[in-house]
Parts: structure tokens; C-alpha cells; sequence
């Protein structure tokens, strides 16, 4: 069965070999490092640079179109024979978007809305990042369900770091 596994940075070696992944999404601020990850060949780990922000900010790089392409393009190769491993620097806000995306793009007949409760269910301080929400929304063609699914389950628990969890493509 196929599985998302969402992680801070802090536990990322600790989720890979748990769940025995395959895949993993690292979603981080460019220049930032992840450690080589023992059992993920090169082209099984995808690193997106992208800030945690909603609009343009000095210094920073705010997510684009193109981000979200290669993350849909990644998560669309994977083979779901083993979990994919998504993780940015808390495990709160980039990571959860990644993979209430991930859940959106491989399960098109899945409510948005049963999606993004399934993810408040698994994870009390997930609040994903907006702009990443929206930009998968566009180009998923899902007009704005995944925005409103999003913002129906508000913003998450206060957190220094999220706990890790998991999210089912199937919806059980």
C-alpha cells in the first residue's frame, strides 16, 4: 500500500529507514544541506529549493510554477512499491503541502476536502504552505478546491517541529 511519510529534517535518516523508503522529497531553502541519504540512490531524491514564504522576500526564493512541476513530475515517476519521504525544515509547512499535493495528484478521485482532513487527522501542527497549495491547485486543474480544502482546516497547532507522520494515498 502505498504511503507518504512526512518529517522535520531533524528525523529525516530516522523516517527513511523506518518506513524503508524509497523516494524522498526534500523541501528546503536553497544552500541549505541534507545529508546523504544511506539506501536512496541519486535520482530517488529529489531536492526543490524554495523558502517558506507566500510573497517575495530579499534573500529568499519564493516558490514558483516550475518548483511545483518538478515536484509533480517526481511524485508521478515514483513507483508507490515503497513510502516516499517528504521533508522540509520542521515537518510543518512545506513538507505538508508536498504531500497533501502528492495525495491530491495520485488520487484525482479523492475529495480535496476528505484530503486535507486525513492530513489534519495525522498531523495537528500541519498548516501547508499556502503558495504551494495554490500552485499545485492550478496546475492539478482542480479550480481552487484544494485552496479551499486548505483553508477549511486552518492553520495547525503551534509547533517548534512537527511530529512525523503518515498519509495514505488511498484514503483508509
Amino acid at each position: 500500500m502505498p504511503t507518504l511519510h512526512v518529517c522535520p529534517l531533524s528525523r529525516l535518516h530516522d523516517t527513511v529507514a523506518a518506513t524503508r523508503a524509497s523516494h524522498v522529497v526534500s523541501l528546503m531553502g536553497v544552500g541549505a544541506e541534507v545529508p546523504r541519504l544511506t539506501g536512496i540512490a541519486a535520482e530517488r531524491h529529489l531536492f526543490i529549493g524554495a523558502s517558506d514564504i507566500l510573497e517575495p522576500l530579499d534573500g529568499h526564493v519564493l516558490a514558483g510554477a516550475e518548483h511545483m512541476e518538478q515536484l509533480l513530475a517526481f511524485i508521478r515517476m515514483w513507483g508507490r512499491e515503497s513510502p516516499l519521504v517528504l521533508h522540509c525544515w520542521a515537518g510543518i509547512s512545506r513538507s505538508t503541502a508536498g504531500a497533501y499535493i502528492a495525495a491530491c495528484a495520485l488520487a484525482p478521485e479523492r475529495n480535496e476536502a476528505d484530503i486535507a482532513l486525513a492530513l489534519r487527522k495525522a498531523s495537528p501542527s500541519a498548516t501547508p504552505n499556502a503558495r504551494f497549495v495554490a500552485l499545485a491547485d492550478d496546475l492539478l486543474g482542480r479550480q481552487g478546491r484544494m485552496v479551499d480544502a486548505i483553508r477549511s482546516i486552518g492553520r495547525g497547532a503551534d509547533a517548534m517541529e512537527g511530529t512525523p507522520f503518515m498519509l495514505q494515498l488511498n484514503g483508509n
